[in-house]
């Protein structure tokens, strides 16, 4: 029979799924928790709803929610979660409205993120966890922090908190409390919080900052990893601040003093110094000079006498190289260097080691269509025009006489320092033979030779002293002559007679039909040879060398 307290106590309470009623422990087993409520049977409740069992005891008071009254063993359904859930749901409500903020100790990892306990089990996203989501979850489990509810769904009875809102919340206010504080030139403790190519994210305790790659260090760098690395502390100078767009310039390297600030004392017009190669460029090379100091090696400095196309030619990157401080500019830091200054210029000696008038021999090094170079010395070449070869040849093509590597005896003629030039010729070897060609040939004489070349007009003829003369094809025989080729070829032997001698031009006029002539014949001919126009004649030896050579261009005789 029940006891009068206990038939009072059941009066009062009522017992029905969905109450919450008050129990007491009386059994802790393993896996369940036999409590009395005051019904006519015992309830259980499983062991996984006490946050740790170890500490429940028999005769501890709890509330609980009716679950069932009667399952299949005839025991009382009993949840604790459930009770406590039921009675913390209208204060949570209160309490958490959208936007309020609460603490609560995460209870688990679920898929997508992860289970707070607040009163209640509510809902934390990964992407709400932090600024940057977390890789792993589990490091949260355990611990309390406070969060903000973003949404409250009361039918499906859940909530879902944010806990990177409170963190952005909180940046935001130390962002806006430290742009009215910093001001330029301070020094800030900061983290380096992301490397990118031009530069570093420095985080300010809530205010990212900007370290550009050109001033992290007065030196050269290529990249930022090159000195910095993700989560690095460092001291940096705040350069420039921007309120409305909240953002800062940083800098590393205006902790240090600028190399360029007493350059002028380190530095001296003339000075020998070593340095590395770091930067190879078409016009030039920098040479670190030390961090923060680079001068340029002008690609026209590198060398006296050689013509260096680019420096890579010579040069490699971080090469140590010795130079000659040539300029300083302080304003626009920049220091010339010269590399070619360590060895004297041979320029220099030049004109004292060959003045004009010297007689000098090398070897062909290069011809060009206008003349070929004849080396001197290493790096000084001497240039032969074609007109200095010879006095009596017209020579289109050094080729025509010369090939590379032969060896030529040559005189200077003129040394143009200034435009680093020296002239020299090889026919001011030998005296000019037209300067006394009245003591060589005169009208009427007879001469031998051979056919050198043949022309439409006529044929040249190879003479004593390399001088050619030429027989104009009306000149060639009584006969008439319609090709040259028909009655000479080159090689002949012949005998002509010099009919006209023109020193003004240096042309030598021949007649092989009029070898035999009389005096009285000579004079006939040479009248009819003055008759022709100016434009017939052929005579004239530049134009008959130049006709010939268009010919020979052509393929013709």
């Amino acid at each position: 029979m029940l006891t009068m307290e206990e038939a009072m106590k059941q009066s009062t309470t009522r017992f029905a799924a969905g109450e919450i009623v008050k129990g007491t422990v009386i059994e802790v087993r393993q896996k369940e928790v036999m409590v009395d409520i005051g019904y006519k049977s015992e309830g259980v409740i499983s062991a996984n709803e006490f946050i740790d069992i170890k500490v429940v005891k028999n005769g501890d008071v709890i509330d609980v929610l009716i679950e069932k009254l009667e399952d299949k063993d005839g025991m009382v359904v009993l949840s604790k979660e459930k009770a406590e859930f039921k009675q913390n749901w209208d204060r949570i409500l209160t309490i958490c409205n959208e936007g309020g903020i609460v603490n609560g100790k995460v209870k688990a990892v679920v898929k997508g993120g992860l289970i707070v306990n607040i009163g209640v089990e509510a809902f934390l996203p990964a992407s709400q966890i932090d600024i940057m989501p977390p890789k792993n979850l589990m490091g949260f489990v355990g611990n309390n922090y406070d969060f903000k509810v973003v949404k409250i769904n009361q039918e499906r009875q859940n909530i879902v908190l944010s806990r990177r809102e409170l963190i952005e919340q909180e940046r935001t206010e130390k962002r806006q409390k430290l742009l009215a504080e910093m001001m330029p030139g301070d020094i800030r403790k900061g983290t380096v919080k992301n490397i990118t190519d031009f530069g570093a994210f420095i985080d300010l305790n809530g205010l990212d900052g900007l370290l550009h790659i050109t001033d992290m260090s007065w030196g050269r760098i290529g990249h930022p990893s090159e000195i910095l690395k993700v989560g690095q502390d460092l001291d940096v100078v705040v350069l420039d601040i921007n309120k409305e767009k909240e953002r800062v310039s940083l800098g590393l390297k205006q902790k240090l003093a600028n190399p360029w600030d007493n350059i002028e004392a380190k530095y001296t017009v003339g000075q020998k110094l070593k340095g590395k190669v770091v930067n190879l460029v078409p016009y030039g090379a920098f040479v670190e000079l030390e961090p923060g100091v680079e001068g340029l090696v002008h690609v026209t400095e590198l060398s006296w006498t050689k013509r260096i196309a680019k420096p890579s030619d010579v040069l490699k990157q971080d090469q140590e190289v010795e130079a000659v401080v040539l300029s300083i500019n302080r304003d626009e830091q920049k220091i010339s260097l010269g590399i070619r200054q360590l060895e004297t210029n041979p320029w220099d000696k030049a004109l004292e080691k060959y003045p004009p008038g010297t007689k000098i021999k090398g070897k062909i090094r290069n011809l060009t269509s206008y003349g070929a170079f004849v080396e001197l010395e290493e790096g000084l070449d001497g240039m032969i025009h074609v007109s200095d070869i010879s006095w009596t040849r017209k020579i289109n093509h050094p080729s025509e006489v010369l090939k590379k590597g032969d060896e030529v005896e040559a005189q200077v003629l003129e040394i143009d320092k200034a435009n680093q030039r020296i002239a020299v010729g090889m026919k001011q070897l030998t005296e000019d033979p037209w300067s006394n060609i009245d003591k060589f040939y005169k009208v009427g004489d007879v001469v031998t030779g051979q056919v050198t070349k043949l022309a439409s007009f006529g044929a040249f003829v190879g003479l004593a002293h390399d001088i050619d003369g030429l027989v104009h094809i009306s000149q060639v025989s009584e006969e008439r002559v319609d090709k040259i080729k028909s009655v000479l070829k080159a090689g002949d032997a012949v005998s002509a007679r010099v009919i006209k001698i023109d020193k003004a031009d240096r042309r030598i006029g021949l007649s092989i039909k009029a070898a035999n002539y009389s005096n009285e014949q000579l004079k006939a001919e040479q009248a009819i040879l003055d008759s022709l126009k100016p434009g017939e004649d052929l005579v004239a030896l530049q134009h008959a060398f130049d006709a010939a050579d268009e010919a020979r261009g052509d393929g013709k005789e």
